[in-house]
């Protein structure tokens, strides 16, 4: 089966986020990152555990401990068990997400979201969002490659754009970080969600 263009965005953005991992040195993965209080663990565990929430709303199912990480709220940062593989965990959730987007029964079902309830169908278009910021602030934290895709860069820009206002939430993006002069795609985007690039 041919992936739509929304499922082949996410998979891009899930494989950045997959080769940021496999670059964390051994001695890295307690590294602060431009997550206030937040390790180069908690970051990836974060990433797993909204993106297996947001699954297991759209199949009906409720969520599952995976490779060492356990079950939490939204928002909350799981625990992370001494054994646990995170890259196993995201490389399984990550594809099983990338089946649900073109999943025709998924994509009817209703997600919770800050504006209301809304069809995951509709949901959709933002999921590379908190992948593609994770995946830089990982490769930040951890000495990785910071070169987002830029057609990726390009499509969550212009799809939070208009979403700025109610962005700049505790739950979100703090204040915007004014962009230097001359800046790239890829800083205007990062000072946009608040990262110091």
């Amino acid at each position: 089966m041919t992936r739509s263009a929304q499922a082949e965005r996410f998979l891009l953005a899930a494989q950045g986020l997959s080769a940021r991992i496999a670059m964390v040195p051994a001695d890295g993965w307690d590294a602060p990152t431009p997550c206030p209080k937040w390790t180069a663990r908690d970051v990836v565990a974060h990433v797993v555990t909204e993106a297996r929430r947001i699954l297991a709303t759209a199949r009906g199912a409720e969520p599952r401990p995976l490779h060492g990480v356990a079950v939490a709220e939204m928002g909350a940062l799981p625990e992370i068990g001494a054994d646990a593989d995170l890259a196993a965990a995201w490389r399984e959730i990550s594809a099983e997400l990338t089946a649900a987007i073109d999943d025709p029964a998924a994509r009817s079902r209703e997600l919770p979201t800050p504006v209301g309830p809304m069809p995951f169908a509709g949901c959709v278009e933002a999921l590379p969002e908190d992948v593609l910021i994770h995946t830089w602030d990982l490769a930040r934290a951890t000495g990785g490659d910071e070169h987002l895709d830029p057609g990726l860069v390009a499509h969550v820009h212009e799809h939070l754009k208009p979403m700025d206002e109610a962005l700049r939430q505790p739950w979100a993006f703090g204040p915007k970080v004014p962009v230097p002069p001359g800046a790239d795609a890829q800083t205007e985007f990062l000072c946009f969600v608040g990262r110091q690039p």
